[in-house]
């Protein structure tokens, strides 16, 4: 793509400002860089002053995340509107109902061309009936308003080849959203011993992370019972960065089960790639993912992860090469997993180079040049 596009404007539509912010700054900057007008439209929040250090023009919409609301009707009027004042010359929709509302008003405004970016798709292999007659209907139907699909993860990718898009062999594979792996490739034995001092673990203690929204698909429960069945490891802990609904339940679940002190909840943080320095294994027990970004945030820090044996998951830990699978909700192979990764530090730091050298593939530099072949597309 030719380096000054000045006379484009570029619109991201997510169900929730969030997403925009965690996900899309790299992209949105690329298109800033070659002079185009970036603008969003999604539900905001408490994060506006980050959009406007962004340069970007914000719409706010009332997007619900679940499609059964009515409301979403309002937020249907809302983007034909965003899209009748905007001439944009691409449309680039996320998040299952912010996509399919915004390719329904491109299709009523005749707004052309737009690309959707699955996350991963509510509908997959196992999942409940409900999620394929709801989400798997939206997308077979707003495929038609589709010009590209990008997919992060091969299941994905398979499925959405399926479908009849407006234009013909416009499905794409890329690696997830990209990762600065500076970021994370701290490697520093000083801070790394101040920290763990700082939450009042020594060297020898074994540190289990995950970081996630604390909600019913992350499934934090499945490391807590591994935790709790490994009653002769007393060196194991487990700390839970991440907010969320679920978030008192979890709490009360571990009081109940007398395991106040070897779960940490550590709430939000800034400061990841210090607290991945800090520990030994990331862990990530999903019942559903896209591809997930925690994971390759934990495999750039050069840690093994354990991982429920699902879509995205599996896309990135190759079992017992840089981390185990486990099965979904079986309590004794997760245990199985944390002793063996405990009990050897050897086998964590061989685990944890072989991730380094997959995720350098998923590099956000490697990304950013496949999305710009796509976008080159259609630009």
């Amino acid at each position: 793509m030719s380096n000054k596009i000045n006379t484009y404007k570029i619109l991201f539509i997510a169900t929730i400002e969030s997403h925009i912010l965690n996900f899309h700054i790299p992209f949105i900057q690329y298109f800033q860089n070659k002079g185009c007008e970036v603008h969003i439209a999604t539900k905001l929040e408490n994060r506006q002053d980050e959009l406007k250090k962004l340069g970007v023009v914000y719409h706010g919409v009332d997007f619900e995340r679940s499609p059964y609301s009515f409301s979403n009707i309002k937020a249907l009027k809302q983007l034909i509107n965003i899209m009748k004042r905007n001439k944009y010359s691409l449309v680039h929709v996320h998040t299952p109902v912010g996509a399919f509302l915004g390719r329904l008003a491109a299709k009523i405004t005749n707004t052309k061309p737009v690309l959707y970016t699955a996350h991963g798709f509510h509908f997959y292999k196992g999942a409940p009936l409900k999620n394929w007659i709801i989400y798997y209907t939206m997308e077979k139907i707003a495929a038609h308003w589709t010009d590209g699909l990008i997919t992060m993860n091969e299941e994905d990718f398979n499925i959405a080849r399926k479908f009849n898009l407006r234009r013909k062999d416009a499905v794409f594979y890329v690696h997830g959203v990209g990762i600065d792996i500076n970021k994370y490739c701290v490697n520093d034995e000083e801070k790394r011993k101040k920290l763990r001092e700082e939450l009042g673990f020594s060297e020898d203690d074994i540190l289990i992370l995950t970081v996630a929204e604390i909600n019913t698909n992350k499934n934090h429960k499945q490391i807590i019972d591994a935790i709790k069945i490994l009653k002769n490891y007393t060196d194991i802990y487990y700390l839970i960065v991440g907010t969320g609904e679920k978030e008192e339940k979890l709490k009360n679940y571990v009081l109940l089960n007398n395991l106040e002190n070897r779960i940490i909840f550590l709430g939000y943080r800034r400061d990841i790639s210090e607290i991945l320095n800090a520990v030994d294994i990331f862990a990530l027990t999903s019942l559903r993912e896209g591809l997930p970004r925690a994971i390759m945030e934990a495999m750039a820090a050069g840690k093994p992860i354990i991982a429920t044996n699902v879509r995205g998951n599996r896309d990135l830990v190759r079992d017992e090469v840089n981390g185990c699978l486990v099965p979904v909700n079986n309590i004794e192979e997760t245990a199985k997993a944390v002793a063996k990764l405990a009990e050897n530090k050897m086998l964590r730091t061989k685990m944890g180079e072989e991730g380094k050298r997959i995720i350098q593939d998923y590099a956000i530099e490697r990304v950013l040049k496949e999305m710009d072949e796509i976008y080159s597309l259609y630009l």
